[in-house]
């Protein structure tokens, strides 16, 4: 009879809690695509009524407060099912608010062709960072620092761009939002396979958060050009 070694253990050990892992993270994964593609197509529907009625953007206040306060909301139910709930909650205000920025580039000349564009810059980008992630599996961690630096520097430009009106900050703006997303793609998706986010609502969440800001800032750098 043969006796396994120690050291033949644990790696054998090792080898199947590495595979434990990944099993969760693809588990999580394929719940966080199929919540993901169900919240998108609710905040378009939610979009395309707030277009088709005509109404009004709800304001900066009203949008900072609702989108923060569902977003705790969303947090703290993220273990419930309350959870998948408050996410719908969410994304459904978010598509609202989506509605008259849409509106907006609609009755620009050429503006029907700018947010067709822009839609499906977004899914090229996001399906294919998706893809890279999956296919070659690396493990992009090390660029979340970089990132969150890189966020807090474009809101507080942002917000200087907005209070100042200075157009050419705006597009910068847009066009390292657009680099910003595409690295969160790349980091969120690499987190959620490595068992960095075990929670399918959250990851929602965060991919949903990137998929919006990527496609209003392909939306305003084509309507720039456009203008241009």
């Amino acid at each position: 009879m043969k006796l396994m070694s120690r050291a033949t253990v644990r790696n054998a050990q090792t080898v199947d809690y590495i595979d434990s892992d990944a099993l969760s993270g693809h588990k999580v994964l394929r719940n966080t695509y199929m919540l993901l593609s169900m919240t998108l197509l609710f905040s378009a529907l939610a979009a395309a009524v707030t277009i088709s009625l005509n109404l009004p953007g709800p304001g900066f206040i009203v949008t900072m407060v609702a989108y923060f306060g569902l977003l705790f909301l969303t947090t703290k139910l993220r273990n419930s099912a309350w959870g998948i709930a408050s996410v719908f909650a969410l994304t459904g205000f978010m598509g609202y608010t989506l509605g008259p920025i849409i509106s907006h580039y609609l009755k620009m000349p050429g503006g029907s062709g700018i947010v067709m564009m822009a839609m499906g810059m977004t899914g090229v980008i996001f399906l294919g960072l998706s893809a890279y992630v999956l296919i070659s599996k690396r493990d992009f961690s090390f660029i979340g620092g970089f990132l969150m630096i890189g966020m807090l520097v474009a809101i507080v430009a942002s917000i200087g761009a907005m209070f100042f009106q200075i157009p050419a900050l705006a597009l910068t703006i847009s066009a390292v939002m657009v680099l910003l997303m595409s690295g969160m793609i790349l980091f969120e998706t690499s987190n959620i396979i490595r068992g960095g986010e075990t929670n399918y609502i959250m990851a929602t969440v965060s991919l949903y958060i990137t998929i919006f800001n990527l496609f209003t800032s392909l939306l305003q750098l084509l309507g720039f050009i456009e203008r241009d």
